[in-house]
């Protein structure tokens, strides 16, 4: 589903991102300088309410399976949403692009939306050990099953004076 689009515009890429619960009517694509592979390619920016340019979100380059067709693919998050808006940004013939809504396709035991893991690698994402970490993605423990608290912190004093 088409929820916006960006072009160019006195240079810079700018555009709107609508559906039935967001509006932002003047977002940015920042272009990311980094010498780290695993770095966005754009940053995504909007206008807060106080007309200050915010970033709410980050863009990667991504291929298409089937197609072999480069499009950027990313998130707009906001602590005002309920969860990450996933989109996609596909080129188009007169310059800039189409933002479209996505759904991945691999999703947390959670129910949240944003990138699962397969998706997330495939664009140079964090690292995702964490999905194969056999901890259902949280880790060991550091209670034992009495409730203390061991390892790292085990010494923790929780008693605070006022």
């Amino acid at each position: 589903m088409n929820i916006g689009e960006v072009r160019e515009i006195n240079g810079r890429l700018e555009g709107r991102i609508a559906t039935r619960t967001i509006d932002l009517p003047r977002i940015g694509l920042r272009k990311v300088e980094s010498m780290n592979p695993r770095a966005p390619a754009y940053e995504v920016i909007a206008l807060n309410v106080a007309r200050r340019w915010v970033q709410v979100g980050a863009l990667w380059e991504a291929v298409a399976k089937k197609s072999g067709e480069v499009f950027l693919a990313g998130n707009i998050d906001d602590p005002s949403l309920p969860e990450p808006l996933a989109i996609a940004l596909f080129p188009i013939e007169t310059g800039g692009y189409s933002i479209a809504w996505r759904r991945d396709t691999l999703r947390s035991d959670f129910g949240g939306s944003g990138f699962g893991a397969a998706n997330y690698d495939s664009m140079g994402g964090g690292d995702t050990d964490y999905e194969r970490g056999g901890e259902g993605g949280f880790g060991a423990s550091t209670a034992e099953p009495g409730g203390q608290l061991v390892g790292a912190g085990a010494d923790f004093d929780d008693e605070v004076a006022f």
